[in-house]
């Protein structure tokens, strides 16, 4: 399935403003792999991923979604493949309900009204929050409205679902919702991330980005033991392999 592959070639990238913000970062995702992008503030992690959805151009190097390299031209055809779900659900809400919401990205693909109704209603069933179908986005929770951002993803049917601090602000009880919820996703997730203990639950390989370079790229439980590559890279273990302070034998 060529069409679900995710490649990222010698890629180079720098703001306006003159940061550097990547340098020469080459990593391939296939189909079914659920992925996670890990590294300090500033590593990388969200310039990544504006990449793999259009939002930035390669300056230097290539990205590949499926058999198309991303250009300009080929923008409409990475948007329908890649779905992309921001940090900020605010930025991805903004009809007066949460239906239009999840109505919009369908309908602008021009597929009837049956269709689009269909695609909502399941998107909506599937993050559990089609009794809000009729609310306005501004009156909703901070998970709820993460849900709903989610599904005016998956109302797209994408190939690739591709995810910005997806538990950022979320309670534990949310949290857990959505981590259920993306192991139930049958294609392929790529997430950037500072929530170690869910990358350890979800993801079976792990990226680690250090000021715009890959530093490591393996399975991830051997990247999340693997102390002095996160002391390097500014990160901590997740609390699941982290010894109990009070049970240790060093303790006391």
């Amino acid at each position: 399935m060529s069409h679900h592959i995710v490649e990222m070639k010698d890629l180079h990238y720098t703001y306006p403003d003159g940061n550097s913000a990547l340098h020469g970062v080459s990593f391939r995702i296939t189909h079914g792999e659920t992925v996670a992008i890990v590294g300090a503030n500033g590593a990388g992690k969200s310039t990544i991923l504006l990449h793999l959805n259009g939002c930035l151009i390669p300056e230097t190097g290539t990205v590949r979604i499926g058999d198309f390299p991303l250009t300009r031209k080929t923008l409409e055809h990475v948007r329908r493949t890649v779905g992309m779900v921001f940090q900020d659900p605010d930025d991805q809400l903004f009809m007066p309900s949460v239906y239009e919401d999840v109505a919009y990205g369908p309908l602008n693909l021009g597929l009837p009204l049956e269709d689009v109704e269909e695609r909502v209603v399941q998107a909506l069933s599937t993050v559990g929050m089609l009794h809000l179908k009729d609310r306005p986005p501004y009156r909703l929770s901070g998970g709820e409205k993460r849900s709903v951002a989610i599904a005016t993803v998956l109302s797209m049917s994408p190939s690739i679902l591709v995810m910005d601090e997806p538990t950022s602000n979320l309670d534990p009880k949310a949290r857990r919702q959505l981590i259920h919820l993306l192991k139930t996703f049958e294609h392929t997730i790529i997430l950037a991330t500072h929530d170690l203990d869910m990358v350890l639950d979800l993801c079976s390989r792990t990226i680690v980005l250090k000021k715009g370079r890959v530093e490591a790229d393996g399975p991830t439980k051997d990247i999340l033991q693997n102390a002095a590559l996160l002391e390097a890279c500014r990160l901590e273990k997740p609390f699941a392999l982290q010894s109990c302070p009070i049970c240790s034998p060093s303790a006391g």
